[in-house]
C-alpha cells in the first residue's frame, strides 16, 4: 500500500500493491498500521456502503456534521468515476479548495477523505459500483451538502450539465458561502 499526499491537507490517495498470476489477482485494500505510519491518522471504520449508478449520475457534494462527522475511504469496484473532495475545515490552509481524481476498477486507487470534507462523485463509465468505508455512522439529521456547481468551488465535472443525472434533493443544496461555520 503506497500513500500519496494530495494538494488538500489530510486527504490522501492510496495505491494498492497488486499481486497477479494465472489465478487472478490479490491485494490488501487497507492496512490500518501502514496507513497510520504513512499519514499519522488512525481512522476506525465502522460502516461500509456501496452504490451502483449509471453514466452521468452525480452524487454529492455531501457531508455529515456534529457528532456524526465522517471520514471516508472510497474506491470503485466496477467502472470509473470522477471523485471530488472539498475541504470545509475553516482552520485548514486548504479550506474551500477541492481535489478531483478519476478512480476506476483498473487503477485500484482509493481516496481517503478526512472528517470535515464534503464528498461527491460523477459516474464516467456505463455503470459504476462505488464502495466506501466510514469512520462514523450515518445520521440523517446530521447530513449536509453543497450544490455541485457552486461557482466558488468551480469544479470541472468533465460532463455538460445536460448530461448529468442529479437527485432533486442534491439540486436543492446550498452554496458553500451560505454556511456560517461548517467545521473548525
Amino acid at each position: 500500500m503506497k500513500v500519496e499526499a494530495t494538494p488538500l491537507a489530510d486527504c490522501f490517495l492510496i495505491h494498492d500493491t497488486v499481486f497477479q498470476d494465472e489465478r487472478g489477482y490479490f491485494f490488501e485494500s487497507f492496512n490500518q498500521k501502514a496507513f497510520y505510519k504513512e499519514t499519522g491518522l488512525n481512522p476506525s471504520f465502522v460502516q461500509d456502503n456501496q452504490s451502483r449508478s449509471s453514466k452521468g449520475v452525480l452524487r454529492g457534494l455531501h457531508f455529515q456534521q456534529g457528532d456524526n462527522v465522517q471520514a471516508k475511504l472510497v474506491r470503485v469496484l466496477r467502472g470509473s468515476v470522477l471523485d471530488v473532495a472539498v475541504d470545509l475545515r475553516e482552520s485548514s490552509k486548504t479550506f474551500g479548495k477541492h481535489y478531483s481524481v478519476i478512480l476506476s476498477e483498473t487503477s485500484r486507487t482509493q481516496l481517503f477523505v478526512p472528517r470535515g470534507f464534503a464528498h461527491g462523485f460523477l459516474v464516467l463509465s456505463d455503470t459504476a459500483d462505488f464502495f466506501y468505508k466510514c469512520d462514523n455512522f450515518y445520521n440523517k439529521q446530521s447530513e449536509g451538502g453543497i450544490i455541485y456547481n457552486d461557482s466558488q468551488l468551480n469544479i470541472n465535472w468533465l460532463m455538460q450539465p445536460e448530461e448529468l443525472v442529479i437527485s432533486s434533493k442534491d439540486l436543492e443544496l446550498p452554496t458553500l458561502s451560505s454556511y456560517e461555520i461548517l467545521f473548525d
